[in-house]
């Protein structure tokens, strides 16, 4: 992770101060500058708040979600949480729901029933703990149901930008954060992301899952094979290891990766995290390999100071190009079973060069 890198809060951070400083407007407060929440595992956290609007009974607390230096669609968007207090002689007690631009939960497979909204526990039980928390320092004798209901106005159209729709969230965004904190480029998003496609597509029936390394390579991949399931589909970027014991756990017999060269060598190499910061092809070794498949030592030379996989890839002369490729492959394969210690499982490889064209 790069230094100096700002935090930032999560969405369900974000709707907890907003339902919280609702709550204290609601109850005769004044409108707090900022608010001082609880995390999901343990601290507090000072966020922001926007405003608190009063509305007829309720009261409407706003947030501005900042995602500090993290690449969040939903950074710099409002999340809203509108609280109303049924009174009654029962003890204290909340309920927290969706509303506009909070997604509802389609599929089986994720950490919240069908039909429900996508507020996921951890966030959920961040909300309920800070209206409960706000409520006693207010009014301590305080009796009845604070209901919350969490609004994101422009939920719908950031969902666009998310992989929701195709995990079964639909009409809005999921409400998330196990932590409650951002950090920036945090590889516990993408794993997350990654386990629950997983878990998905298994719920789903799906008997192969086609890992992709992005968007482009699942684009090149669905265009060779309209006919595969969209819930087939799970980008797991850099992560190698990381999806294929999730694979492996969640009962998964046949996996596809979808990738491109540098990330096929990288396989090869048995690399369990692909990223280039983290992970430099060895080129020497790459050179070697070759050396195996009597490509001329010209050329292997070449290689071994190479730069790029591109780069070593178009030096292959032509007659050697699918033996290469099959090398590579044979490799990637052995090392996803390394990791599983799983040799039943069927592990196949679409490589596909810039253009689109699938070479193996």
């Amino acid at each position: 992770m790069r230094e100096n890198l700002r935090e930032g809060y999560t969405t369900g951070s974000s709707a907890t101060a907003a339902a919280m400083s609702a709550l204290r407007v609601l109850l005769g407060g004044s409108k707090p500058q900022s608010i001082e929440i609880p995390l999901p595992e343990k601290g507090t956290l000072v966020i922001p708040v926007e405003r608190v609007e009063l509305e007829k009974t309720c009261a409407r607390g706003v947030v501005i979600k900042d995602g500090g230096d993290d690449p969040d669609a939903t950074s710099g968007h409002e999340i809203h949480a509108v609280v109303e207090l049924i009174s009654d002689e029962n003890e204290i007690r909340v309920e927290v729901s969706g509303g506009t631009g909070v997604g509802k939960v389609t599929l089986p497979g994720l950490p919240v029933p069908v039909g429900e909204p996508a507020i996921n526990p951890a966030p959920r039980g961040q909300i309920i703990a800070g209206v409960l928390k706000e409520a006693s320092m207010m009014t301590p004798s305080l009796t009845g149901t604070i209901k919350v209901r969490i609004e994101v106005p422009q939920g719908e159209a950031i969902a666009l930008k998310t992989m929701n729709a195709r995990i079964g969230i639909i009409g809005g965004i999921s409400i998330l954060g196990t932590q409650g904190i951002v950090r920036p480029f945090s590889h516990a998003s993408w794993k997350a992301s990654i386990a629950q496609g997983i878990n998905v597509a298994k719920a789903a029936g799906v008997e192969e899952i086609i890992f992709t390394t992005g968007r482009r390579s699942e684009r090149f991949y669905l265009e060779h094979f309209p006919n595969t399931q969209e819930l087939a589909m799970i980008q797991a970027a850099d992560f190698f290891k990381f999806s294929m014991l999730e694979a492996q756990a969640s009962g998964f017999r046949k996996v596809r990766w979808s990738l491109f060269i540098g990330k096929l060598v990288k396989h090869a190499m048995g690399f369990p995290y692909t990223h280039a910061k983290d992970w430099h092809i060895e080129f020497e070794r790459l050179a070697r390999w070759c050396e195996e498949l009597d490509i001329p030592s010209a050329i292997t030379k070449e290689i071994a100071g190479a730069n790029t996989a591109r780069q070593v890839f178009e030096m292959i002369p032509q007659g050697s190009t699918q033996l290469f490729i099959t090398t590579l492959i044979d490799k990637a394969k052995r090392n996803a079973t390394s990791f599983t210690g799983d040799d039943s499982m069927s592990i196949k490889y679409c490589l596909f060069d810039f253009d689109g064209n699938m070479l193996k």
